[in-house]
């Protein structure tokens, strides 16, 4: 696995600004579900707001369209160049998605399309209509218990920062659906097109196959 940062500079989360009655494994779950809470009806930009840093007129370019994202049919206005990590992230308001490189070479905005992994800074918002997108906040059942994966992770804490984590899991669980049995070296090869800036991949690893083994436990039940 290629061991390559990503091309943008992250903070890291300082230990010592964690309050002590949260503990990692709490912080972690906290961080896998993040975005839950965020209400259906909003989000935050608007046709007369700013898009990547410039003001866009008012309906200029700008349509209406409705998307099929985490089991529900979102409206939502668009420009025709816009990418889907733009749209869920800031208009959506589905934080989980995370911006890393924004040219396809980090993983962090990793999302399912019709059960594909893809990078969402690389796809046209309008490109997705008619099509099912899942993202990390759509993975955990309507009672809130955990996908698989995700519970994989909080098991073995596999992440530091934890930047990377929405990616890793989603492009775990659509490789999943094409290989449910993985070997770790054929895991790792499945997850190669996502990166770390922590470069902990050995614990990652673990904690994603920690992951395949849940998925594989809860079908046969």
């Amino acid at each position: 696995m290629a061991e390559k940062a990503s091309s943008k500079v992250f903070e890291d989360i300082p230990k010592e600004g964690m309050p002590k009655a949260v503990s990692r494994r709490n912080f972690i779950k906290g961080v896998i579900t993040s975005g839950v809470a965020v209400s259906s009806a909003s989000y935050l930009f608007r046709s007369s707001t700013l898009l990547q840093g410039q003001q866009v007129p008012a309906g200029v370019g700008e349509r209406l369209i409705t998307l099929n994202v985490n089991g529900q049919q979102r409206r939502v206005d668009v420009m025709k160049q816009e990418t889907l990590a733009w749209t869920l992230r800031y208009k959506l308001g589905l934080t989980g998605t995370k911006l890393g490189c924004d040219r396809a070479e980090c993983g962090s905005c990793t999302v399912l399309v019709d059960d594909i992994p893809l990078y969402s800074c690389s796809v046209l918002t309008h490109t997705v209509r008619g099509r099912k997108v899942m993202t990390i906040e759509g993975l955990a059942s309507a009672d809130g218990t955990l996908h698989p994966v995700q519970q994989g992770v909080i098991d073995e804490q596999g992440f530091q920062c934890a930047f990377c984590m929405s990616g890793f899991i989603m492009t775990t669980v659509g490789y999943l659906k094409t290989n449910p049995n993985p070997s770790r070296q054929e895991l790792a090869h499945g997850v190669s097109g996502n990166l770390c800036r922590c470069q902990d991949y050995d614990k990652i690893l673990t904690a994603l196959m920690r992951g395949a083994d849940n998925a594989r436990r809860s079908v046969l039940g």
